[in-house]
C-alpha cells in the first residue's frame, strides 16, 4: 500500500513537470512579468494596510501595548486616504500589466508549440487530428493563462504576507499567532496542493475531452456536403452530442472539486476570525487590527484553493501542447558537421514508429539514392512513404538505424543544413492567402523579379500569371482559390524551383488532378528537373516518368521493383 501510494505521488510529480518547459518560455518576458509581479504586490501591500488601517481606526484612541502605540501612530486618517487611492490606482496599473504580461506569455507559448508543428509539417501530424491540434493550440494554450495571475502572484503574496501577519498577532498573543499562522499555511500550500493532486487526472480528462469535442465539431463542418450526400447527419451529431457530454461530465467533476477545495478555504478564514476573536487578554483596539489583518490576508489567498484545482486541469493541458510542440521532431547536435558536398541519400537500416504504441512504419528499411539519380517509391497509403520524406527532411529521426547525406549521417548535420539540400513538394501543397510574390517567396526569400519569372517559366505557369491583372501582385486567395488545381500545383513547383537544392522529394505531388493535368504535370517535371536528384513518392506510375529505379514499400522494407 505505502508504495502504490509513493508510486502515485512520483507519478503526479512526474506529470506536473510537464509545466517546466512552459515555464522557461517565460525568460523571454521576464522583465514583464517581473513588472507585474512587483505592482501586485504593491497593491496587496496597499490593501492589507487599508484594511489594518481601518481596524486601527475603529476604536482609537488606543493605549497599552506596544503594538496599540504602533497603530495610534501610523493608523492616521490621512494615511488611511492615501492608501485607499493608492490602492485603487495600483490595482488599475496591476490589472494592465499582468494582464499584458500573460498576453505575451500565451502569444510565445502558440508561437512556439506553432513552431513545432511546422518542423513536423513534412511528416504530417503524425497520429494527431488537425482538429486535435487546433484544440490544442487554442484551448490548451488558454487553459495555461492562470499558472500566472492565479498561481504565482498569490503564491509570492502569500509567503511575504504570512510573516506580517504572524509577526502582528505575536505581539499580542503567541498561541493566536501560531493557530492563524497554521491555518493561513492550510489554505495557501497544504488545500491547493491536495486539490492539485486530486484533479489532476480530472484536470487532464477534460483537456482530452475539450479537445475531443472540438476535432468532432471540425470534423463535421469540413465534412458537412459529405455527409449531407450520404445522409450522415444523425450520426455526425451523435458523435458531436456524446463528446459534449463527456466533456460537460468532466467539468462536474472538476467543479466539484473545485467548490469542495473554495468551501475549505472559506471554513478557514472564518476559523481564522474566530482565533483572533477569542484570544485572551488582547486589547480591543489591537483585536480589531488584527481581525482586519487576518481578514485581508485571507483575502489574498482565498482563491489558491480554487487554483490548485486549475493547476491539475493546467498540468494537463502542458503535456498536450509540450507533446504537440516537441515531439517526435528533429533535435540538432551540440556540435554539428559541416555540410557534405555530396548529396546521395543512404537509409541503413531504418527503422521508425509515429508513437510507441503503433505498429512500425518502417522496419530495417536500406536505401540508396544515387546524387542525380531519378528515383520512385511506390506504396499504398500507410506505407511508409511520406514517412520517409520526413525522414530525409531531418523533420523526425529514426529510432533505430541512420540516414545519410553525402555520406555524413543526419544526426550530426544542422536541420537547417540538411533542408538547404532538400527541397520538396506535397500532395497537400498550401498557397497562402496572399499574392503570388509572396507564396513563391517561401522558396527563397531574397528571390529577384527576374528570378521569380524564371521559376514561373519553367513551372509552366508564367504565362496564366502574366494574364493576371497584377502580375506578381495578384492575390492567389485563401488555398489558392483563384486559380485552378493544376496551375496551384504549377505554382508550388515554381515555389520548390526556386529554391535551388540538388535533392526534389515529390510527395504525391499530382494527386487530386485529372487525369491529363497530372500528365502534363509530370511531363513537366521531367524538363525542369534535369540536373537534379528526384525522388518520386507515388500510389502509381502514369509511364511519362523519366526513371532510373523503382523500389516498392512493403513491410516496412523498400524492394526493387521492375517499370
Amino acid at each position: 500500500m505505502a508504495g502504490r501510494g509513493r508510486f502515485r505521488v512520483l507519478h503526479e510529480l512526474g506529470r506536473m513537470r510537464s509545466l517546466l518547459p512552459i515555464l522557461a518560455l517565460w525568460r523571454g518576458h521576464a522583465g514583464w512579468l517581473a513588472a507585474g509581479l512587483a505592482l501586485s504586490l504593491l497593491t496587496v501591500a496597499a490593501g492589507v494596510g487599508l484594511a489594518t488601517a481601518a481596524g486601527g481606526m475603529a476604536l482609537r484612541p488606543i493605549t497599552g501595548t506596544s503594538a496599540a502605540t504602533l497603530a495610534a501612530l501610523l493608523f492616521l486618517p490621512g494615511v488611511v486616504r492615501g492608501l485607499g487611492v493608492a490602492r485603487v490606482a495600483l490595482r488599475y496599473g496591476e490589472r494592465i500589466l499582468t494582464h499584458a504580461a500573460t498576453f505575451r506569455v500565451l502569444a510565445a507559448l502558440r508561437v512556439w508549440m506553432f513552431r513545432g508543428l511546422a518542423v513536423r509539417s513534412a511528416g504530417g501530424l503524425g497520429f494527431m487530428r488537425s482538429g486535435d491540434a487546433l484544440g490544442r493550440l487554442v484551448g490548451d494554450v488558454e487553459a495555461l493563462d492562470g499558472l500566472y495571475l492565479r498561481i504565482l502572484v498569490p503564491g509570492v503574496a502569500a509567503f511575504l504576507l504570512l510573516p506580517v501577519l504572524v509577526g502582528f498577532l505575536a505581539l499580542a498573543h503567541g498561541g493566536t499567532a501560531v493557530l492563524v499562522g497554521g491555518l493561513f499555511l492550510l489554505s495557501a500550500i497544504v488545500l491547493p496542493w491536495v486539490a492539485a493532486r486530486f484533479t489532476l487526472d480530472a484536470g487532464g480528462q477534460l483537456a482530452v475531452a475539450s479537445a475531443g469535442l472540438r476535432s468532432a465539431a471540425l470534423d463535421a463542418l469540413d465534412g458537412s456536403r459529405e455527409i449531407r450526400a450520404y445522409g450522415a447527419e444523425g450520426r455526425m451529431l451523435a458523435v458531436v452530442q456524446a463528446r459534449e457530454a463527456a466533456l460537460f461530465q468532466a467539468q462536474r467533476q472538476v467543479g466539484r472539486r473545485a467548490s469542495w477545495a473554495q468551501a475549505a478555504a472559506f471554513v478557514c478564514s472564518q476559523a481564522a476570525l474566530l482565533v483572533v476573536l477569542l484570544s485572551p487578554g488582547v486589547a480591543p483596539g489591537v483585536m480589531v487590527t488584527g481581525l482586519f489583518l487576518t481578514l485581508a490576508a485571507f483575502e489574498v489567498v482565498g482563491g489558491m484553493p480554487r487554483a490548485g484545482v486549475l493547476a491539475g486541469y493546467a498540468a494537463g493541458a502542458a503535456e498536450r501542447v509540450t507533446e504537440a510542440a516537441t515531439g517526435p521532431g528533429d533535435v540538432d547536435p551540440a556540435n554539428p558537421a559541416p555540410l557534405p558536398s555530396g548529396t546521395s541519400l543512404r537509409f541503413e537500416h531504418v527503422g521508425f514508429r509515429w508513437h510507441p504504441d503503433r505498429p512500425a512504419v518502417l522496419d530495417g528499411l536500406t536505401l540508396d539514392i544515387p546524387a542525380g539519380s531519378r528515383v520512385a517509391i511506390l506504396g499504398p497509403s500507410g506505407s511508409g512513404k511520406s514517412t520517409l520524406a520526413a525522414l530525409a527532411l531531418k523533420v523526425v529521426t529514426p529510432q533505430s538505424g541512420r540516414v545519410l547525406l553525402g555520406g555524413v549521417d543526419l544526426a550530426r548535420l544542422r536541420a537547417s543544413d540538411v533542408r538547404s539540400r532538400i527541397t520538396w513538394l506535397s500532395q497537400d501543397t498550401h498557397l497562402f492567402s496572399d499574392t503570388v510574390r509572396a507564396n513563391l517567396a517561401l522558396g527563397r526569400a531574397d528571390a529577384t523579379d527576374a528570378e521569380l519569372w524564371a521559376a514561373l517559366d519553367r513551372a509552366g505557369i508564367a504565362d496564366v500569371v502574366r494574364g493576371f491583372p497584377d502580375g506578381l501582385d495578384s492575390w492567389v486567395g485563401e488555398g489558392g482559390l483563384q486559380v485552378s488545381g493544376g496551375q496551384g500545383r504549377r505554382l508550388a513547383l515554381a515555389r520548390a524551383l526556386l529554391s535551388q537544392a540538388p535533392v526534389l522529394i515529390l510527395d504525391e505531388p499530382a494527386t487530386g488532378l485529372d487525369a491529363a493535368t497530372e500528365r502534363g504535370f509530370l511531363v513537366t517535371l521531367n524538363d525542369v528537373a534535369a540536373g537534379r536528384t528526384v525522388i518520386l513518392i507515388v500510389h502509381r506510375l502514369t509511364g511519362v516518368e523519366r526513371l532510373d529505379r523503382i523500389f516498392r514499400l512493403s513491410a516496412g522494407r523498400a524492394v526493387a521493383a521492375a517499370a
